[in-house]
């Protein structure tokens, strides 16, 4: 009783065209798709640079000035 036929959801589709247009909604789609673009590239962006932050530092990764004043003191 509490689901939605079909006919419920032709009925919403037809009265949100009416009160908004098919232009305004065009609009709407493109920028939902535009931000929704924008959000996965910024999370392709963020994934790259966490794998370099998780590698283990080794002694080749220091510089030798690191290494040369430790042996001075």
């Amino acid at each position: 009783m509490a689901g939605l036929s079909i006919w419920h959801v032709l009925i919403f589709a037809i009265v949100v065209i009416l009160l908004f247009g098919t232009s305004k909604l065009k609009n709407l789609g493109k920028d939902v798709g535009g931000a929704v673009k924008d959000f996965k590239k910024s999370i392709k962006e963020d994934e790259t640079p966490a794998a370099t932050l998780n590698e283990p530092r080794t002694i080749e990764h220091q510089s030798n000035s690191d290494v040369n004043s430790s042996v001075k003191h």
